[in-house]
């Protein structure tokens, strides 16, 4: 990158983008931070104050972009998820429609050429193509959350971290004195109060979530439950039914209000079917293609056959069954650290 080139950092008070910060002003580029300011977010504040601060230390304008409006909609898909019997996935949809998206639209306004996160990933050319490979700090490796950037997106954005671990991060941060050395890691979902998703879900749609049966696979009831979206498939705790061994959610149906109940190898599925799939580091496939699939942020990727159908779906063939294939969290196919692309999995098999 050269180094007249400005950058617009996304910047949330923490160490890892307060260091891609600080790199890309010692790298010699004009930074400029820029805060996502999101009223309905429980830590808004203290986020900012601390973001002012690390700007005021780099001695870079902070720019507070409000983006309100866009987590009001990001927060309507999150309850409505649950309400359809899926289990969310806010971080990938923020990447894609908001951090992305609003903050790109954002260094266009101000006149900057790129945006750079503190997301660990590294970003490539690929046969003309602008792609994605893991982070070198496989721990912290964020490439799973960023399945759904376009071309427009990724022809833009800057991933200063990718090359870097964790502890080197920190490090940096310490030895440049940054305000953020020390701050501790976020886990939780941003917008989501103390009390859990739950309690968040019922104050915004609370009129629709409706008592059910617990059944069996068998289609027995064993118990009643107070509304589906307490449930995701794989669930163990508290599920609120004796059955003489452990039971895990299998299925949490939206149609007839049920949630269904079963042992640990009910759980095992052959196939999913992924929607709205977006390739980021290969043009659409025109046959069945080979590759590594990974279910959950936390999953080690797994061998399957991934079969396009159409040009937004796939259908994915795992080469041995897999564990709580969770419809609405995200299959994402990789060839080795190369992030190929991904989608949505669905209930419709």
């Amino acid at each position: 990158m050269a180094e007249t080139r400005r950058v617009l950092v996304a910047m949330s008070g923490g160490v890892d983008s307060s260091t891609a910060a600080w790199l890309l002003r010692e790298a010699g580029c004009r930074v400029e931070g820029a805060f996502m300011s999101r009223e309905t977010c429980p830590c808004d504040a203290g986020q900012l104050e601390a973001a002012r601060r690390v700007a005021e230390f780099l001695e870079i304008p902070l720019h507070v972009v409000d983006l309100s409006a866009a987590f009001e909609v990001l927060i309507d898909y999150f309850c409505s998820e649950y309400l359809r019997g899926r289990t969310p996935n806010p971080c990938a949809i923020c990447n894609e429609q908001i951090k992305f998206a609003r903050l790109i639209d954002e260094a266009d306004r101000l006149g900057f050429d790129y945006l750079a996160t503190g997301h660990y990933v590294r970003s490539a050319s690929c046969d003309g193509r602008r792609c994605l490979r893991r982070a070198s700090d496989a721990e912290k490796d964020q490439s799973y959350y960023l399945f759904a950037l376009s071309q427009k997106h990724l022809a833009r954005a800057a991933f200063p971290l990718g090359d870097r671990t964790k502890d080197e991060v920190r490090g940096l941060a310490r030895k440049a004195g940054l305000p953020a050395a020390e701050t501790e890691e976020s886990q939780d979902v941003c917008f989501v109060p103390q009390g859990g998703y739950a309690r968040l879900v019922r104050e915004r749609v609370g009129s629709q979530v409706r008592p059910g049966d617990i059944v069996d696979t068998s289609g027995k009831t064993l118990g009643r439950h107070e509304g589906i979206i307490d449930f995701t498939v794989g669930q163990r705790r508290g599920v609120g039914v004796a059955a003489g061994e452990p039971v895990y959610v299998v299925d949490v149906d939206p149609r007839t209000n049920r949630v269904v109940v079963g042992r640990d190898e009910d759980l095992l599925a052959d196939t999913l079917v992924a929607e709205n799939v977006n390739w980021v580091g290969r043009p659409l496939p025109r046959e069945p293609l080979r590759c590594a699939v990974q279910i959950r942020y936390r999953a080690q990727p797994v061998d399957a056959t991934v079969i396009p159908v159409g040009r937004f779906g796939a259908k994915v063939s795992f080469d041995e069954p897999q564990r709580a294939v969770t419809p609405g969290q995200a299959a994402v196919f990789y060839d080795d650290e190369l992030l190929l692309g991904g989608g949505w999995i669905t209930r419709e098999q």
